[in-house]
């Protein structure tokens, strides 16, 4: 009898997780970035607690004015701003202010005749056809930005309690985190080796993941489009932003957007501007990655870049911007597991020889 009822009461342990999960799904995204936000900035949480003397309610409350102040605040203005470049864009190209059609023909007639036999060959010197396509796919974009601007001002509320929510629990996770870590630990059916190396690895590649990932786009997207600005170049902030996405995602890099519009300006005469835009773009947006990756990460995760790729790719079409940091620890979970998995079974067999 006990059997049974220890398999109803575990049965309903699940049932009631489970339900917990689906009541606070709408949420999801909330809980997870005041996670993210209180991981990444508990060292800062930390010191002020040093500092005032072990006062958690304050030093809690003092990182989430910093959190504000570095992070919502800026983001919500470059939000804003972001919009308003991105709905004009798309008005420019629906009526034409912004002839694709003038620009690839331009390119064609400055590139070299082996370049364009070798594109005949893939059909790429289709002018009309390219402009088709690239038209569609710039308008489709910029419209869906434009959309979800439309959609993000009508729901400013729903916004509002999201951010409300994240940031009231990243002030719980910053002054109880420890607590609350270890309370779920200690729940966990592991042994205490396992369930230590496996939070170390969440923690550990989540704070990797942002600063040696956000940290850098930010960096990369702000000098992509100070540059896009100072060389007069249109919609800096919004192909500054894009640099800044496509940097997130290994093997990608900004130099999608740099290297054809450097050599746009080539093409038509504008040397001045291409060669300037090429050479930062070389040397400066492409260096920061590796210069600033390595001092803010180090050693903190070492996970194959084809497994980051995949990770981050997947996380992102299955989950939107939060796979973006679910998909590598899903990634880093997966690896840990089964080095621990191999590491018992090496003792296991040391054991029985």
């Amino acid at each position: 009898m006990t059997q049974i009822e220890d398999r109803v009461f575990i049965g309903f342990v699940i049932v009631a997780t489970l339900a917990m999960m689906w009541i606070a799904s709408p949420f999801f995204g909330a809980i997870l970035w005041g996670l993210v936000a209180a991981i990444v900035f508990m060292p800062v949480n930390l010191a002020l607690q040093r500092g005032l003397g072990g006062h958690r309610n304050t030093a809690a409350g003092l990182t989430l004015v910093i959190i504000l102040a570095l992070v919502i605040v800026p983001a919500v203005i470059i939000g804003s701003l972001l919009i308003d470049e991105a709905v004009s864009t798309y008005e420019s190209l629906a009526q034409d202010q912004i002839d694709i059609g003038a620009m690839l023909e331009t390119l064609r007639a400055a590139a070299p005749k082996s370049l364009l036999r070798i594109l005949d060959q893939y059909e790429l010197t289709d002018i009309k056809g390219l402009e088709d396509r690239l038209s569609t796919f710039l308008t489709s974009g910029l419209r869906v930005a434009a959309e979800r601007a439309v959609d993000v001002t009508q729901s400013a509320f729903g916004f509002a309690i999201g951010l409300g929510i994240m940031l009231y629990l990243t002030y719980f996770f910053l002054r109880d985190g420890r607590a609350i870590a270890e309370k779920v630990s200690h729940r966990l059916p592991l042994q205490e080796g396992k369930r230590r190396a496996l939070f170390d690895k969440f923690t550990t590649v989540i704070r990797a993941t942002v600063k040696g990932s956000i940290v850098v786009a930010i960096v990369q997207g702000i000098l992509g489009g100070l540059t896009f600005y100072l060389l007069d170049i249109h919609a800096p902030l919004l192909w500054g932003v894009v640099m800044g996405l496509l940097s997130l995602v290994p093997a990608i890099g900004t130099g999608l957007i740099w290297v054809p519009v450097g050599i746009y300006l080539l093409a038509t005469g504008d040397t001045s501007r291409g060669m300037t835009l090429l050479f930062i773009g070389f040397f400066v947006i492409s260096m920061v990655d590796n210069i600033l990756r390595p001092i803010l990460v180090g050693k903190d995760t070492r996970m194959p870049d084809y497994v980051v790729l995949i990770a981050t790719l997947g996380g992102i079409s299955v989950l939107g911007i939060n796979g973006f940091i679910i998909g590598p620890v899903i990634a880093a979970m997966f690896i840990a597991a089964w080095d621990i998995y191999a590491e018992d079974k090496e003792a296991a067999a040391s054991r029985e020889g």
